[in-house]
């Protein structure tokens, strides 16, 4: 049957777009054919068809086999909740791949003979042509020795990943889909993320994760396709197809993927719902409608035309109803707050190292020092001088230092690139402000995202809230994308019209400014805010508003690929920080150095 479809299936380039509904239709075919349901949902991958033939065939053959001998949705289902607990998508994926594939093979050919020669090719293509790509990680490695393995019967591999290969192939006498999963769990928890469960907790906590908590999240960072709603179901159904690929997605692909991915298309009917809609995830604005139509028109200009900002306190501190979003946001805090109980004496620790350093800057600025003057106390010793000097010159006067003329912004870039540090982002904020509030310097602490246009601006304490405000920063929840230049601009033009001489802008992010593409009617749809492009504009917001006088720091966190684009947006004027114990250190020597500033 297989061998027969492929040579139905012979096909060059140039008349693949026409025939494109027919392979999908042809492999679509094959994963019913042999999970013998013809329900069955299925998404072929025709550009894949084009890559390699036998790859795409196996890929529908080893999608109809797991959906056959074993528990497909569990199985995609607990993908899923483990992403949700942190785990990163790419390596989860790989591995559960080779593990679907070592539990069917022998199954499948057993039924059908002619699947192994068509399984042999797909690695040999699969093998030649992302060789390199496949030695560039740890699940890559794995995978390769695997496939080599099964071509050559040599099971020989370096010793850090034989014990995974091993673990692998020991799937094949798998009786369930539960030891697949306990596989996989193990293989991620040992080969990928050795912190894991001591952070997100073991297999039976990623169990537990209810429905409640998944409707909640916001899959939109993971999509290949934007959608208005229904994330949780759309990406169960991108999951579930993706985790029978064979070979590694071709580069030009990813690309048109991320395309995809950054451009929402709204019609008039998500346009007069998309206001609500913010409500319900992000908590009612604490601006009125002129207000914010103001602060639109002045801000919203330049590369950021046809956005909008939207003020809130955050759906923990004003929501429309308690729904899924809240529940989510709630438990999030709720990880924060752990977080901050555990590493009570590190953030003390932290916290006096910061005050006594700004509290020393602030007494030297405090000193009262003698000046020559024009008036004063006259010094008799000076007289002789009379008519022979400047009368400044012949009287002192104490003169004390203002050392109230500081004001400080916290912005803490709240995106989904953030998910797996939001507990660390909203311990570093915290620490900032509970030493700002000891030294008594008026301060503000704002979160930011961006969903559709809406550049969201999350209020955690104003300038001149009492201490225990500072403890909302706790309620610190990532989700979205990221227009840092907006974010960055609509900061400094709160910090410019504060009467404080001196005014300090701190930027708690990753070095990836990232937004989508809204294509609205009537909409002049700019350039997608990503890449080079944002990283530019990020770049200018913070030399604009260095020029007006505005002290800026930038604090990464972040991973280190992307420190480059960090030292691009701050220049010299950004701290990397590593470990949570150094921080006081590093920022607390920076604001110590602007507070003892002439």
């Amino acid at each position: 049957m297989t061998e027969r479809y492929l040579q139905m299936m012979e096909i060059n380039e140039d008349v693949f777009d026409e025939k494109r509904l027919e392979i999908e239709n042809r492999i679509k075919n094959l994963v019913w054919t042999v999970s013998k349901d013809y329900c069955l949902e299925a998404k072929p991958d025709a550009d894949a068809f084009m890559r390699s033939k036998d790859a795409a065939f196996y890929d529908a053959i080893k999608q109809g086999a797991f959906a056959y001998y074993y528990d497909k949705e569990e199985f995609s289902m607990y993908i899923v909740k483990k992403i949700y607990c942190e785990a990163d998508e790419q390596a989860l994926m790989n591995l559960a791949q080779m593990a679907i594939d070592m539990a069917v093979h022998l199954k499948i050919t057993e039924e059908r003979p002619g699947v192994e020669q068509i399984r042999r090719r797909a690695f040999e293509d699969v093998l030649d042509q992302d060789f390199h790509k496949l030695v560039s990680s740890l699940p890559g490695k794995v995978k390769a020795a695997l496939m080599r393995g099964s071509l050559t019967g040599d099971w020989s591999s370096e010793r850090r990943i034989s014990w995974a290969v091993d673990k692998i192939r020991s799937l094949e006498n798998a009786g369930d889909t539960m030891q697949i999963i306990e596989t996989v769990d193990e293989l991620y928890n040992s080969l990928i993320d050795r912190e894991f469960e001591k952070k997100h907790g073991t297999l039976e906590h990623v169990l537990a994760v209810t429905m409640e908590e998944l409707a909640g999240y916001d899959w939109n960072d993971f999509m290949e396709e934007e959608a208005a709603e229904d994330f949780l179901e759309q990406y169960l159904e991108q999951i579930s197809n993706r985790m029978t690929a064979t070979g590694e997605e071709d580069p030009e692909e990813q690309q048109k993927r991320k395309r995809r991915a950054s451009t929402v298309i709204l019609n008039k009917e998500d346009i007069d719902k998309m206001y609500s809609y913010m409500e319900l995830n992000f908590g009612k604005s604490y601006l009125s409608e002129a207000d914010q139509k103001k602060a639109d028109r002045k801000l919203c200009r330049g590369a950021h035309a046809d956005c909008s900002l939207y003020y809130t306190e955050g759906i923990l501190k004003n929501p429309v109803k308690v729904n899924a979003q809240y529940v989510n946001a709630k438990k999030q805090a709720d990880r924060n707050r752990l977080l901050y109980h555990n590493s009570r004496q590190v953030t003390k620790r932290n916290i006096e190292i910061m005050t006594n350093e700004l509290r020393h800057s602030l007494i030297q600025r405090s000193e009262i020092e003698t000046i020559s003057s024009d008036y004063g106390q006259l010094v008799p010793s000076r007289l002789w001088k009379a008519g022979r000097c400047e009368p400044r010159k012949l009287f002192e006067k104490l003169n004390k230092k203002d050392n109230s003329d500081f004001v400080v912004e916290i912005l803490m870039d709240a995106s989904g690139s953030q998910r797996g540090r939001q507990s660390q982002v909203a311990l570093q904020g915290y620490i900032i402000s509970a030493a700002l509030c000891n030294v008594q310097i008026p301060h503000r602490v704002m979160g930011f995202c961006t969903f559709w246009d809406y550049t969201v601006m999350q209020l955690f304490r104003d300038y001149d809230d009492p201490r225990e405000a500072s403890g909302r920063i706790f309620e610190y929840n990532t989700t979205a994308n990221n227009r840092d230049g907006l974010a960055i601009r609509a900061s400094g033009d709160s910090l410019l019209e504060r009467p404080e001489e001196n005014k300090i802008l701190i930027v708690l992010s990753d070095g990836r400014p990232n937004d989508v593409i809204v294509n609205r009617p009537g909409s002049r749809n700019p350039r997608t805010y990503s890449g080079e492009y944002a990283v530019s504009d990020t770049a200018f917001e913070v030399r604009r508003l260095r020029k007006e006088g505005i002290f800026v720091l930038g604090v990464f966190a972040g991973r280190e690929k992307d420190l480059a684009a960090e030292k691009r947006i701050f220049g010299r004027d950004f701290a990397y920080i590593r470990q949570i114990g150094n921080f006081s250190n590093v920022v607390g020597l920076y604001l110590k150095k602007l507070l003892e500033w002439e």
